[in-house]
């Protein structure tokens, strides 16, 4: 069996890394961000936070990858003290 190539997936060099704080926890694990740029985006934890169980809450500082296409949404990458 081939080793199937995911080419249609972005690459890490693809995304947007900016900084922010978490200013408001809606449902879903889904986060309202305030960006230093003054944006505000709706983010999402990632994968490997949700399986550390790392918390998140108001007022932490978080790394967001953001995605070139969807400049409103982003992923919760890491998280500050």
């Amino acid at each position: 069996m081939p080793i199937r190539r995911f080419d249609y997936l972005m690459s890490k060099d693809d995304v947007i890394e900016m900084q922010g704080v978490v200013v408001e926890a809606l449902p879903n694990a889904t986060f309202k961000v305030k960006l230093e740029s003054g944006h505000q985006i709706l983010a999402h934890i990632s994968g490997k936070l949700r399986m550390n169980f790392i918390r998140i809450l108001p007022g932490d500082r978080v790394k967001v990858e953001l995605s070139p296409y969807d400049l409103t949404r982003g992923r919760i990458v890491w998280r500050d003290k």
